[in-house]
């Protein structure tokens, strides 16, 4: 059996709490990499070598182009991670309001003076002449 209309309400306004919770966040992810320095006698010139690191990078999407930034090991890259987690858990926290909202949708009644609709046979439709009055053109 569906939740009724009051259950699902008030499940929305649990939601409402936990998103108020979520504190500070950040789109985007982390990423660790390796790079090789270049040097022939420098331990990361063998190919079995992962390279020095792992730095990390914090890159996330704007306006359809990617931007990153590195971060340094330690207590930002905690700081970061700790962000992009939490937008993760925003973003599955929207989604379940999203569908406890939907439900709520389908659950409330339909009312012929619901706020915002108008009366029926009102239409919203334009009223009037159909001919389409001509400017008359002075002549001095």
């Amino acid at each position: 059996m569906p939740p009724s209309l009051p259950q699902l309400e008030q499940r929305r306004a649990e939601l409402y709490a936990e998103l108020a919770e979520v504190g500070d966040f950040r789109r985007g992810s982390l990423s660790p990499t390796y790079r090789r320095c270049g040097k022939a006698n420098c331990a990361c010139a063998d190919p079995s070598h992962p390279g020095h690191g792992p730095r990390y990078m914090w890159t996330r999407s704007v306006d359809g182009k990617t931007e990153g930034r590195q971060v340094a090991p330690g207590p930002e890259l905690d700081k970061v991670n700790r962000e992009v987690a939490n937008y993760k858990q925003f973003l599955a926290q929207v989604g379940q309001i999203v569908e406890v909202n939907e439900a709520i949708c389908e659950a409330r009644p339909v009312s012929p003076l619901a706020e915002g609709e108008p009366p029926e046979g009102a239409g919203g439709e334009k009223r009037g002449s159909s001919v389409r009055s001509r400017r008359s053109s002075r002549r001095d």
